[in-house]
């Protein structure tokens, strides 16, 4: 699945007892890059590498985590925005209409429903 600038990559590319090297991946990609790594129970992993602004969007179903391992990641909120560094997290609650960036070249790990539509419901 790919939606206009960004390439995502919603079947998952590691199985279960598998090693996942993220590092890597992620110096192997450009941004926009999402690829779901793997499934835990009714859950994936998702490795983003970014660089710009999401659309705005919500998740009707679905809680979305966000974790930095590089960069610096803002979520916008209508109201506020949250600043994410390198081993921070948040998670947005399902129904929350939210817009992600990412000032400079930025890596985060996502986890959410496998079931996500990961440009958002609307």
């Amino acid at each position: 699945m790919s939606e206009g600038p960004y390439n995502i990559r919603t079947d998952v590319a590691y199985a279960p007892l598998e090693r996942i090297d993220i590092g890597a991946l992620a110096q192997s990609v450009e941004p926009w890059f999402n690829q779901t790594l793997c499934q835990v129970n009714d859950c994936v992993v998702r490795l983003g590498v970014v660089h710009g602004e999401f659309h705005w969007h919500h998740h009707d179903n679905e809680d979305e985590f966000f974790y930095v391992l590089e960069g610096l990641w803002i979520i916008d909120l209508g109201d506020r925005s949250v600043e994410l560094k390198p081993g921070q997290g948040f998670v947005v609650p399902k129904g929350v209409r939210h817009k992600t960036r990412a000032p400079v070249r930025t890596v985060i790990l996502m986890a959410e429903g496998a079931g996500v539509i990961p440009t958002g419901d609307a």
